[in-house]
Formats: C-alpha cells, sequence, structure tokens
C-alpha cells in the first residue's frame, strides 16, 4: 500500500470517526434536553398540584370556621332567647 493511500484511508477512518463522535454527542445533548424538559414539566405539574391542594385546603378551613362561627352565634342566640336577655333585632 502506497503512502498516499495509507494517508486516504487515515483521513477516511478519522472523518468516520469524527462523524459518529459529532453523531454521539448530539444524541447526548438531545437525551439531556429531553430529561430537562420532562423533569421541569414534572416540577411544574407537582407546583400547580401542591397549589390547588392549598387554595382547596385554605377554603376547607375558611367554611370550617364560617360553621363554627354560625354555631356559636346560634347558641348565644338561643341562650338569650331562653334567658330573655338581649334584642334579638340589633344582630351583629
Amino acid at each position: 500500500m502506497s503512502n498516499s493511500q495509507q494517508m486516504l484511508n487515515a483521513g477516511e477512518t478519522k472523518g468516520h470517526a469524527q462523524a459518529k463522535t459529532d453523531k454521539w454527542v448530539q444524541s447526548a445533548k438531545d437525551t439531556t434536553n429531553t430529561a430537562r424538559d420532562k423533569t421541569s414539566d414534572a416540577a411544574q405539574s407537582t407546583k400547580d398540584t401542591a397549589q390547588h391542594k392549598q387554595e382547596e385546603a385554605s377554603g376547607f378551613i375558611q367554611q370550617t370556621g364560617e360553621q363554627v362561627m354560625n354555631m356559636a352565634q346560634g347558641a348565644v342566640d338561643s341562650v338569650r332567647s331562653t334567658l330573655g336577655v338581649g334584642d334579638h333585632s340589633h344582630k351583629q
């Protein structure tokens, strides 16, 4: 094999190796980007779910508090009525 043929073969081998390396690097970048996007989507979904659950809990606590206040006011009104104390037309 002549020296120029060896150089040509070496150049082709180097070119193929470089093409494979470039392909692997691009594949690794694509995999990394896909993983990053999936992680970001999962984090956003978790954040949205947590916020929704917090809003539900807040609404439940507010509703329960209003029910307790109404029950307490009803009890106060009942005691006043039983004792004949207070004017029911001036409720707050």
